[in-house]
């Protein structure tokens, strides 16, 4: 671990992390299928089931692969299929694994998968998407009931549910307000729920939540499963969001500062390849300040990077060549992605080194 840049995570974090949750969880009587895209990582995945997480959250097929080869077989891909060639891939998915279920959100895409599961004898269970103001994926409240009448008539597909991603987004709008965010979210699709049940259609589960709206829409009664990520590791943001603390930042980026140009400006060995820039500083509702944080050189700012150089302006700070400095970043789930391995800090000088198995995974 001598070169850089380099992630480590905290075992002790992690850990208290995923019983935090956990607990949260078992408390308010709702399933935890924690959102396996913030580490990639089979071992981590299972830590997760081990503290009584009912099974596990992937975006993509590949990612759903890896984690099966090591004897994950509760899976839900949240995530349209629409083509024949990953229709195909379900259906083997299906075969294998004891319990699978995947997220639909068109009649088109729901089509595809009915011809390959007829094609393959199966039965393939689907969660309707629904979006309730991230206006990403999702169908529309008033389209719900349509789509889930058409759904229902396709022979070799079960509807299991209905699932949605909001984040802190109130009334549209992103927000810092995370308790409102939370209820909202549950609420509307506890209400599209109960418009579904009214018109004859069976809703089982349903599945909200990310880390920072999950305690919050626990609380909405009708709720059955809570879907976080980024809990086990925290990062900038959920830091900004008041869902977490520095101290709970599991996660945690080693470089070096191999250059002083000038007493304003440092210069570390990570840059773009090494952090990732989707949440891009002094942005509304967050506002953050920089890239990352250096809690050992508060008043340092990770002000921008190139490739393979991260300038921090030091703002008084004595940053020296050749030392190492830790960053967490801003968001931690894409950062990974950029990493083939990370070390888990199990004792003072005790690291296990652990490979990224579902990193690039994007298929």
């Amino acid at each position: 671990m001598s070169q850089t840049p380099y992630i480590v995570i905290d075992e002790k974090i992690l850990h208290k992390n995923i019983r935090k949750m956990s607990k949260l969880a078992k408390m308010n009587e709702v399933d935890l299928r924690p959102h396996i895209k913030t580490h990639k990582i089979p071992h981590i995945a299972k830590l997760q089931l081990a503290e009584g997480a009912v099974g596990i959250t992937v975006a993509k097929i590949s990612e759903a692969k890896v984690m099966a080869s090591y004897g994950i077989n509760d899976i839900f891909i949240a995530y349209p299929v629409v083509s024949g060639a990953k229709a195909r891939e379900i259906c083997v998915l299906n075969k294998e694994l004891s319990n699978l279920i995947v997220g639909v959100d068109s009649i088109e895409g729901a089509r595809v998968l009915n011809e390959y599961a007829n094609k393959y004898n199966q039965i393939i269970q689907v969660r309707l998407e629904i979006d309730t103001g991230l206006e990403r994926t999702g169908v529309d409240f008033q389209k719900a009931i349509v789509l889930a009448k058409e759904l229902a008539q396709l022979e070799f597909l079960s509807l299991q549910g209905i699932f949605t991603f909001k984040g802190p987004v109130y009334k549209g709008e992103a927000t810092t307000d995370v308790q409102k965010a939370g209820r909202e979210e549950g609420e509307l699709m506890v209400e599209v729920a109960t418009q579904l049940r009214e018109a004859g259609i069976e809703v089982d589960d349903i599945s909200v939540g990310s880390t920072p709206t999950a305690a919050s829409a626990v609380t909405v009664g009708g709720i059955t499963e809570i879907r976080p990520g980024t809990y086990v590791f925290n990062d900038a943001m959920q830091v900004k969001l008041g869902v977490s603390e520095w101290e709970d930042c599991a996660a945690k980026v080693i470089s070096t500062v191999v250059s002083r140009p000038s007493d304003k400006r440092a210069v570390i060995d990570g840059g773009s390849k090494t952090f990732a820039t989707d949440v891009q500083p002094n942005h509304a509702p967050l506002y953050l300040q920089g890239f990352g944080t250096m809690q050992q050189y508060p008043k340092a700012l990770f002000a921008r990077m190139n490739e393979e150089h991260g300038v921090i302006m030091t703002n008084g700070s004595d940053l020296k060549i050749g030392e190492k400095v830790s960053v967490i970043p801003n968001h931690i789930c894409s950062t990974i992605n950029l990493h083939n391995y990370v070390y888990l800090k199990k004792g003072e000088n005790d690291y296990e080194k652990l490979k990224v198995e579902a990193r690039g995974m994007i298929q």
